[in-house]
């Protein structure tokens, strides 16, 4: 039997105790290659950065199984990125080495030739010196792949990887997507494509607002589930009370 990386216990987020995602259970193996769909709204984004460590739950929790949140890699929809900061293509796929070389130590040789390996690799080398401002979305989604590269973790997160991406872009992202799961690593992706689900994920868990369906693919995105998962999304009310069970959570 595969060892889990993760399990949800009764897990339920959301923001100022508005649950998003309600009282998820399950797990995650070691070597997972997850696809993570639902219409708009239905809690993907919140569900990776919850199991990031970047939120809290409101209920419940996430278990990481012999993992630590510095091995974990979260790359967070491209819109959040500010690409008005000033920093070269060179810097910001050299910050994917920051948990080997800490604060302190130089990047070095062995450090120089890493990046540029990684950007090889994606197919920007020569771009070192650009502004990522610059970049085209094609061309930013490739330097933020590469700088994952870098990191080197067991865990990869991926929010909307190929959204307001060229076609090419997106076979050499999931070409590099499929080598990382060949590697034995887990991938977890928040994705809209189904074609592309269908075609390239083995397993996919079906949100809207909470587990509507989780599997293998071809199950799982059935015309009944999708159905059932638009009708949830439909008929769910921002404004209804808060989620009692979150918070007498809250007051214990």
């Amino acid at each position: 039997m595969t060892t889990p990386l993760l399990s949800f216990d009764n897990l339920t987020l959301g923001y100022e105790r508005h649950p998003v995602v309600h009282h998820l259970a399950g797990e995650v193996p070691t070597g997972s290659l997850l696809a993570l769909v639902g219409p708009n709204g239905a809690g993907k984004s919140t569900l990776l950065k919850a199991i990031s460590g970047e939120i809290p739950p409101l209920e419940g929790r996430i278990r990481w199984h012999g993992l630590v949140r510095q091995e974990i890699a979260y790359l967070p929809q491209q819109a959040t990125l500010d690409t008005s900061f000033p920093i070269r293509v060179f810097d910001f796929v050299a910050m994917g080495l920051w948990h080997y070389l800490g604060p302190f130590r130089a990047l070095g040789a062995a450090g120089w030739a890493r990046v540029e390996a990684a950007l090889a690799e994606v197919g920007l080398l020569g771009f070192e010196r650009r502004p990522i401002g610059t970049l085209s979305g094609g061309q930013l989604q490739r330097v933020r792949f590469a700088r994952l590269l870098l990191q080197e973790s067991p865990l990869i997160l991926l929010d909307e990887p190929y959204a307001a991406v060229d076609l090419k872009t997106v076979t050499d992202l999931a070409a590099l997507v499929h080598r990382w799961h060949g590697e034995g690593r887990t991938l977890i992706a928040v994705l809209h494509d189904l074609e592309h689900v269908r075609h390239h994920y083995p397993e996919t868990l079906l949100l809207a607002r909470e587990q509507i369906a989780r599997g293998p693919t071809e199950l799982v995105l059935s015309a009944e589930n999708l159905r059932r998962a638009r009708e949830r999304a439909e008929a769910f009310d921002e404004h209804a009370q808060l989620c009692l069970r979150a918070a007498e959570g809250e007051r214990v």
